[in-house]
């Protein structure tokens, strides 16, 4: 199918949705995408006809495990992982990088060092810096470089030493759209022997991820920024698979990744990711779906810069709007999300005024305590966030700025 934004819109009921007599804009992306038609078939399908446990003798029992199988695959086909047995489901990215940080810190020794961003969500600086504690390992936190709100590089190779024994790090912000050099991180990280676990939570809805091209060690995302249901999805590259020691129930698997999935996995939910990367690959050509995902994601990319662009060109004629992060609109440098401030209003109070209209934005920290910290703006509310998706079209740019300019 060829894409264009209305071809894609036409598959999100939420997107055709009046509220109070109005449309409805969602510039929320960053904080969990829209639904497809055929993920929520998939979800209900799975649901109404098969709802069972793994390892009965018995069809819905068999059609679970089965569907477990496929959804291990298309995860690999989206990640590039090698198989679907180093890819590793759970509640969501946070619960996920908790509980694997147990795991990984299980042989950290007092003055190991643990290297975080002040440019990530916290989810990916709280669950190591607890680990670290229990363990009484150093945590140091590498610097965001102001001028673009992106990581600074030459802080994080300063701080990077023989006794490094992780680096976490994020592959976009969350609340810029900063895109970080991941395959940088990993050749200097492995010069000292350290590992890299990767957020791709933000990256995941915009471009496509190649594990083994960036060769980390670890990778999380979650479905729900990638237009599918509320999962977390976790890459463990193989030489982590059966070495590393999670904390499981006594009698459960120690083969594979079933070893880090804890209790009842939501099986629904897999059968809503199956149907989400599908959903990614048809805007693709080729013979298998890695082949179409690569091929969409290019198109993709297309339209999200164009979007980048637009946006940013009418940004620019705003005097009183300040943004952090990078002007370009390159996808190769950042995503459609901008963070922004006014000279006049509070991030809060835009947000309301926006929200009153229907056009859906977000205002805070968005758990990016450093960066908003480094910035001075933590007690000052944060930012306005505003964030496209593919579905966006440039007349939504076009009711935001529209919306914003009234209030001044």
């Amino acid at each position: 199918m060829h894409f264009t934004p209305n071809s894609a819109r036409e598959q999100f009921p939420a997107l055709a949705q009046w509220y109070n007599e109005r449309p409805v804009v969602f510039l929320d992306g960053p904080g969990g995408s829209q639904v497809p038609q055929t993920v929520l078939e998939a979800m209900t399908h799975y649901l109404g006809r098969y709802n069972s446990n793994l390892g009965g003798h018995y069809f819905s029992s068999q059609h679970t495990v089965s569907l477990m199988v496929k959804a291990r695959r298309a995860a690999a086909e989206l990640l590039n992982a090698e198989n679907g047995d180093q890819v590793v489901f759970g509640a969501n990215m946070t619960s996920l990088t908790f509980q694997l940080s147990r795991a990984i810190s299980r042989d950290w020794q007092p003055d190991d060092e643990i290297l975080v961003t002040a440019l990530d969500h916290y989810s990916n600086v709280s669950s190591w810096q607890q680990a670290a504690d229990d363990k009484g390992a150093i945590v140091k936190q590498v610097q965001v470089d102001e001028r673009h709100c992106t990581l600074d590089y030459e802080h994080f190779e300063s701080l990077l030493t023989t006794k490094t024994k992780l680096v976490a790090v994020t592959y976009a912000s969350n609340t810029t759209g900063s895109i970080t050099d991941i395959r940088r991180i990993v050749a200097a990280a492995k010069k000292v022997g350290a590992q890299v676990y990767v957020d791709a939570v933000h990256f995941a809805p915009h471009a496509l991820i190649d594990v083994q091209s960036l060769g980390c060690d670890y990778l999380v995302c979650s479905a729900y920024k990638f237009f599918g249901p509320h999962l977390g999805i976790a890459y463990i590259a193989p030489q982590h698979l059966q070495s590393l020691e999670p904390y499981k129930v006594e009698p459960a698997t120690n083969i594979g990744p079933g070893r880090f999935e804890t209790g009842t996995q939501s099986f629904e939910s897999l059968a809503g990711l199956i149907a989400a990367i599908d959903y990614l690959a048809q805007w693709g050509e080729g013979k298998g779906t890695r082949e179409k995902l690569i091929s969409s994601a290019t198109v993709i990319a297309q339209h999200e810069e164009q979007i980048s662009r637009y946006f940013l060109d009418r940004l620019s004629r705003l005097d009183y709007m300040t943004l952090y992060g990078t002007s370009e609109a390159d996808h190769q440098l950042r995503t459609p999300t901008f963070a922004l401030r006014s000279d006049v209003h509070s991030p809060e109070w835009m947000a309301k005024v926006l929200g009153e209209q229907n056009i859906c934005v977000w205002n805070g920290h968005f758990y990016a305590l450093g960066l908003v910290k480094q910035l001075g703006i933590e007690e000052l509310g944060g930012v306005l966030r505003v964030g496209f998706m593919h579905y966006n079209t440039l007349a939504e740019v076009d009711t935001f700025f529209d919306a914003l300019e009234s209030m001044h």
